[in-house]
């Protein structure tokens, strides 16, 4: 059925999916992704209808490839699993016009092509998690700049939700940043984070920690009225902690500590 009608299958499952998409895909590219599909069916089915099988191979690489391709250019599942489920419309039209022999292999060839939508529709969603993914990451490390206030110091403005993965992307970017610009002291910036909680706390602990451990002072700013009542509520301990109610009630004490490092570092020099 597949070989012998094989111009007028395509031509309508072509035309189906053409409809289906709107115009938002060429028909050039259309007519080579499933006539190139179509070729790797037709020559899959000579070895059986297991799909799982090697010889089906070069269909589900082609299934995974027009899947890749539909999630990056924004379209849903639905229209994607369209471009395989459109092949059933060409085949229905011969089981009208057939014998019995043709009902059973559209019946058989229904069921495979259900097997590839399944196939096609799983490769859809596994790419969508990676580009989600993917844009997250891109996001934390936009959301999250870190900027050099002055000679030795650098600051952190946080704005949103602190959580753990974003917590990880500030402090391994907060600590590259004090390697590559030699600086002693960080101011980190919570005046655009709605509320401290205690994991919020935690994790600025954990930053101010590790920055600490690579010799920089660490100062924490941006430190509002109520969120140092619910910070006394909660009962979280900053310790010996730095930790200003602004940006540049830190900075002034950064700068003032920058100073001091450069007076000892000067005053070392001229007694040498």
């Amino acid at each position: 059925m597949m070989t012998a009608r094989r111009d007028d299958l395509t031509a309508g499952w072509i035309e189906v999916v053409a409809r289906t998409l709107a115009s938002r895909i060429s028909r050039a590219e259309l007519d080579r992704e499933l006539h190139e599909l179509y070729g790797a069916v037709v020559e899959a089915l000579g070895s059986g209808l297991d799909t799982d099988d090697e010889a089906w191979s070069e269909v589900r690489a082609l299934l995974v490839e027009l899947s890749r391709n539909r999630a990056r250019q924004g379209f849903t599942p639905a229209e994607t699993a369209i471009s395989v489920f459109a092949l059933k419309a060409g085949l229905e039209q011969s089981v009208e016009e057939g014998s019995a022999a043709d009902v059973a292999a559209y019946l058989a060839l229904s069921r495979l092509t259900d097997s590839l939508g399944m196939f096609t529709v799983d490769s859809y969603a596994e790419t969508r998690e990676q580009i989600i993914s993917s844009q997250t990451e891109e996001l934390l490390e936009l959301s999250t700049p870190v900027v050099k206030l002055w000679d030795g110091v650098i600051g952190v403005p946080l704005v949103g939700t602190l959580d753990s993965a974003r917590t990880q992307v500030v402090m391994e970017k907060l600590l590259q940043a004090l390697v590559d610009t030699g600086s002693a002291h960080a101011i980190i910036d919570i005046t655009g984070v709605p509320a401290v909680d205690t994991e919020v706390a935690q994790h600025l602990l954990k930053t101010v920690v590790a920055a600490r451990l690579m010799g920089a002072e660490c100062i924490v700013s941006g430190i509002r009225p109520q969120i140092a009542q619910t910070i006394v509520a909660l009962g979280i301990e900053f310790g010996d902690i730095i930790t200003k109610a602004t940006l540049a009630d830190a900075l002034r004490h950064a700068l003032r500590g920058a100073g001091e490092t450069a007076a000892g570092r000067g005053t070392g020099a001229s007694r040498a």
